[in-house]
C-alpha cells in the first residue's frame, strides 16, 4: 500500500447586527418597526419617513460579511430595503462580494473589514485523500491556537492524490483520483462562505499525485499521472482569465512529486518516474521559462511532503524503493546542499507538510500498515518532532493548505459522519 490509489504501482455569523432591517427594531431610530413590517405594510408616510434614515444606517453595516442565506433571505427581501435604491445598491454590492471571490482583492473597503479587531492567525486545511478503502471528499480545518480540528464543507468530488494550494485567500483543489477515474476538474473553497465552487477551468490533462504551488500570482500544476503515463507536463492558471496555459516541461517525468516556491523559483522535488522513486530535484525560472537541475536529495522519495520553512525547503517522509520513510532533510538554496534533520516519530508516505503560524506540521499519511490521522510538529531549535493531536479522518494522499483565519466564523460545522 505504499502507492496512492490511481498512482500506477457553523456557527452562523452574528446576523443580529442588522436586525433593524427587518427584525425586531430599527437600527438607528427609537421606535420599533419590526411588527409593522411583518404584520402589515407600513403606511406611505411612515415608509417615506423611515426610508430617509435607512440607507444612512445600512451603509455602516458589514453586509459583505454576512452569510449569503441571511443577506438574500432576510436583508434583501425586507420591504424597507427593497423600496430604497441606495439600500438595494448596498445589498447588490454585498452579493457581488460573495459571488465573485476572485475579485475580492479589488473590492476591499470599510464594509469588508470586521468592525472589531479579530484574531487573524493562520489555520490549516486537510483536503481529501484516501481512507478506509476509498477516496474521500471530506475537508477539515485545524486551528493551532485551540489545537482543534473541525469539519467544514466537503468537496463535490472525492479526491485522492489531489494538489492543494492557496491563491488570493481561496483554497484550490486540483485533480486527483476519485477511486475510479483520473480527474482534471478543480474546485475552489471560500472560507468566508464555507462553500466550494466548481467554476474553475479544468487542467488540460487529468492529473493525480500532482504537485501544486503558487508563484507570482499563478497557480502551477506540476507532473503527476493521467492514467496512461507519468507526466512531465507543467501548466499554470491565471485566475484573472480563468485559463490554464502550458509552460516548459520538466526534464524528468514525476508522479508523487513535491513542489515548493522559494526565491522566485518553483522547485520540483523527488517523486517517481513511473519505474522507481527519485532523489533528483529541478527548479523552474519563470523569467526564462526553463527548468534546471539542482543538488539531489540524499534519499529517494515519492509521495513525500514538502514545505518552505525559515528559508529552507524541507522534504519529509515518502517512500523509497522498499518502505515508507520517517527520515527528513532540508535544502539550503544559498549553498545548493541538502542536510539531514531528525526523523519524524512515524513513517509517513502520502504525507502533507505545511507551515502554520511559524511552525512546521506533518499531517497524516501511511506508515506501511495503517492510514494515519496523527499530526506532528517540528521544533528547529531542539531539532525534535512531537505529536500534537489527530484529525477526524485518517488521510493518505490528501492535500494541505494554509490560510488566514476567516474574518467571520461563517462555518456550519459538519458532523464527521455526514461526509465522506
Amino acid at each position: 500500500m505504499g502507492d496512492l490509489p490511481g498512482s500506477g504501482s457553523t456557527a452562523q455569523p452574528r446576523d443580529a447586527a442588522v436586525t433593524g432591517t427587518g427584525g425586531n427594531s430599527t437600527a438607528g431610530g427609537g421606535s420599533s418597526v419590526g411588527s409593522t413590517a411583518v404584520d402589515r405594510p407600513p403606511s406611505p408616510a411612515r415608509l417615506s419617513h423611515t426610508s430617509e434614515k435607512h440607507p444612512k444606517v445600512l451603509q455602516h453595516v458589514r453586509l459583505p460579511l454576512l452569510s449569503p442565506k441571511f443577506l438574500v433571505g432576510t436583508v434583501g427581501s425586507d420591504l424597507l430595503v427593497r423600496s430604497d435604491e441606495a439600500c438595494r445598491d448596498l445589498v447588490d454590492e454585498a452579493k457581488n462580494y460573495l459571488l465573485l471571490p476572485q475579485e475580492r482583492p479589488l473590492m476591499q473597503g470599510p464594509r469588508t473589514r470586521p468592525r472589531k479587531p479579530t484574531r487573524r492567525g493562520e489555520v490549516l486545511f486537510a483536503v481529501g485523500g484516501w481512507c478506509s478503502g476509498d477516496a474521500i471528499a471530506s475537508v477539515e480545518r485545524f486551528d493551532p491556537q485551540t489545537n482543534d480540528w473541525k469539519m467544514v464543507a466537503p468537496m463535490s468530488k472525492r479526491r485522492c492524490g489531489v494538489g492543494v494550494a492557496v491563491l488570493n485567500d481561496l483554497l484550490y483543489a486540483v485533480g486527483g483520483h476519485d477511486g475510479q477515474s483520473y480527474l482534471n476538474s478543480i474546485e475552489r473553497y471560500d472560507p468566508q462562505t464555507n462553500q466550494w465552487s466548481c467554476d474553475v477551468a479544468p487542467t488540460t490533462s487529468c492529473r493525480t499525485s500532482v504537485g501544486v504551488a503558487v508563484l507570482d500570482g499563478f497557480l502551477y500544476a506540476v507532473g503527476g499521472q493521467d492514467g496512461v503515463q507519468c507526466l512531465n507536463h507543467v501548466e499554470r492558471y491565471d485566475p484573472k482569465e480563468n485559463k490554464w496555459s502550458k509552460v516548459a516541461p520538466m526534464t524528468t517525468r514525476r508522479l508523487g512529486v513535491a513542489v515548493a516556491v522559494l526565491g522566485g523559483f518553483l522547485y520540483a522535488i523527488g517523486g517517481s518516474d513511473g519505474q522507481c522513486p527519485l532523489n533528483t530535484v529541478e527548479r523552474y525560472d519563470p523569467r526564462h521559462n526553463k527548468w534546471v537541475a539542482v543538488s539531489p536529495m540524499s534519499t529517494r522519495r515519492k509521495h513525500l511532503g514538502c514545505a518552505v520553512f525559515n528559508n529552507y525547503i524541507y522534504a519529509v517522509g515518502g517512500r523509497d524503493d522498499c518502505m515508507e520513510l520517517s527520515s527528513a532533510e532540508r535544502y539550503n538554496p544559498l549553498t545548493n546542499t541538502w542536510s539531514p534533520i531528525v526523523a519524524m516519530t512515524s513513517r509517513r508516505s502520502g504525507v502533507g507538510l505545511a507551515v502554520v503560524n511559524g511552525q512546521l506540521y506533518a499531517v497524516g499519511g501511511f506508515d506501511g500498515s495503517a492510514y494515519l490521522k496523527t499530526i506532528e510538529v517540528y521544533d528547529p531549535e531542539t531539532n525534535q518532532w512531537r505529536l500534537c493531536g489527530c484529525m477526524n479522518y485518517r488521510r493518505l494522499g490528501g492535500g494541505v493548505g494554509v490560510m488566514r483565519a476567516p474574518q467571520t466564523e461563517n462555518y456550519m460545522w459538519i458532523r464527521k459522519d455526514s461526509v465522506v
